[in-house]
């Protein structure tokens, strides 16, 4: 029962963060879902089509998973599981208070927005993706089966293709300011170290 108590806090923690900034937003007039929401279908509109799609499936698995206690691990990988994905519910929860408005799910074309590299952006460049990442690890972690192991497995992947997307757009938006910023910290987490 104690397994069921925490994944399920993992989970109502996580996706009411997420759905809180996004209501929030949208009481304020942001729209901050711009997944697959492109006029044009291009491969960055499939791409977060596919991404869309991906996290939609992951929440019921996840549910089925705790409901039906399906694990083929023993408690140790539970225990990790539980820390890396309330580690991850810190790391999603940071990314969006740093964000504030800023924040977007998918990539907004003409939105004016300002860069946010400030709180735990000055560490990851991707701290929403990483805390996504370590949500749907920590997970996996504690209900190893199949059918979570492969959504978890295609969410993550197509996340890490959103990232990279995103590092094409980004330089336009914001020019030089970003590619200094990549310069200086990692994709997923760590500073990097100056160039002498």
């Amino acid at each position: 029962m104690i397994w069921i108590i925490i994944s399920l806090a993992i989970m109502i923690l996580f996706y009411g963060i997420y759905f809180g900034k996004l209501i929030l937003q949208k009481k304020r007039g942001i729209k901050t879902d711009q997944i697959a929401k492109r006029k044009v279908k291009d491969k960055v509109f499939y791409t977060e089509l596919f991404l869309k799609l991906a996290t939609y499936f992951i929440v019921p698995t996840e549910l089925l998973s705790i409901i039906f206690q399906w694990s083929c691990l023993p408690a140790g990988f539970r225990i990790a599981g539980a820390v890396l994905g309330f580690a991850g519910v810190g790391i999603f929860g940071a990314a969006v208070y740093a964000m504030k408005d800023s924040w977007r799910a998918g990539l907004a074309e003409g939105d004016d927005r300002k860069m946010i590299k400030e709180g735990i952006y000055k560490y990851s460049r991707n701290p929403a993706f990483l805390g996504f990442d370590l949500v749907y690890v920590g997970l996996a972690l504690m209900y190893c089966n199949l059918p979570l192991i492969f959504c978890s497995l295609f969410a993550m992947v197509m996340l890490h293709v959103q990232i990279k997307q995103e590092e094409a757009f980004l330089p336009n938006v914001f020019e030089e300011e970003y590619t200094d910023y990549c310069e200086q910290v990692s994709r997923y987490f760590g500073r990097k170290s100056k160039k002498e």
